[in-house]
């Protein structure tokens, strides 16, 4: 997905919230606000938004000398979808289709991002999407792919939302490689995150090799495009990687909540709206909430 000229506003505003967490000094902040503006006047349009904030969170770290920011607000969201995970599991046990379920879990923990999300409810926004409707759902068309797969190669996202990636992982039935961030970038999983949530004991662990927050293939390392590459199924998590691989012709199914009004856009689907959605499937997306949902289930968590 390309870089709309909306995004450029959002860029500069992540960059003020980030580095309001770090410092109070009102001339170190007009400072990053000063590089990144002069960035963004550089930037080419044919970017795509992961690109983009790359940079944009590296002018912030170099300039403050703090790598992660986000480190202590990662480990809070982990541990907080870690105590719900009993819950959630009995919610997919439950459920007249576990699979289907799970899938519906994985893309409710989607709301944990801080690139979006300045705040968030996580038990009254995961309650309400186990309960909404889908904007675009591909899930026959990801049922039969994962019948097919060998092995699955799954793309992470955010920290915390790791802990409903795992609840999936242990639905699905096959082999699992978990993809993560290369080094700390936004709230985005790295390889601590993913441990801290479980995922050792269910996915082979391994980095992309990326350091932007979306999976960019020519900002990846080699033997990561090769998985890409020769991959039966990709499950694509969130709005990054939506971004960075929405027009790339792999076997990827995108799973996202679209918090983005550009994002949604560019879906064909109103803001707010839950996606899954297959990279080589011609479905239609949903705008108007006329379709219905098949195969709904109610959300019970006891």
């Amino acid at each position: 997905m390309r870089t709309y000229l909306d995004c450029y506003p959002c860029f500069l505003s992540q960059a003020l919230r980030t580095a309001r967490m770090i410092t109070d000094s009102e001339e170190e902040i007009l400072g990053i606000l000063s590089e990144v503006c002069a960035f963004l006047a550089e930037t080419r349009l044919g970017a795509t938004p992961p690109e983009i904030g790359r940079r944009v969170y590296r002018i912030v770290a170099a300039r403050t000398g703090v790598d992660d920011p986000f480190a202590d607000v990662k480990s809070q969201c982990t541990r907080a979808a870690l105590s719900f995970y009993p819950k959630f599991k009995r919610y997919v046990r439950d459920a007249r289709d576990p699979l289907r379920a799970a899938v519906r879990l994985a893309i409710a923990g989607n709301i944990i991002d801080f690139g979006a999300n300045i705040e968030f409810d996580l038990q009254r926004d995961v309650r309400d999407i186990l309960n909404q409707e889908f904007s675009v759902d591909d899930y026959a068309d990801f049922r039969r792919a994962l019948e097919k797969a060998g092995q699955v190669l799954y793309l992470g996202d955010n920290a915390g939302e790791t802990v409903f990636d795992r609840i999936l992982i242990e639905q699905l039935g096959k082999p699992v490689v978990f993809a993560v961030r290369e080094s700390p970038v936004i709230n985005d999983a790295v390889w601590e995150d993913a441990e801290a949530a479980g995922l050792n004991g269910v996915a082979e662990i391994i980095s992309s090799g990326c350091t932007a927050p979306g999976t960019i293939l020519n900002l990846c390392s080699r033997s990561f495009v090769r998985r890409m590459e020769k991959a039966d199924l990709i499950i694509s998590k969130g709005q990054g990687n939506y971004e960075g691989l929405s027009e790339e012709n792999l076997p990827i199914f995108f799973l996202l909540k679209a918090k983005c009004r550009v994002i949604a856009q560019d879906i064909g689907i109103e803001s707010g709206g839950i996606v899954l959605k297959s990279a080589r499937s011609s479905s239609q997306a949903k705008a108007g909430g006329k379709r219905r949902e098949t195969g709904r289930v109610k959300l019970v968590i006891r």
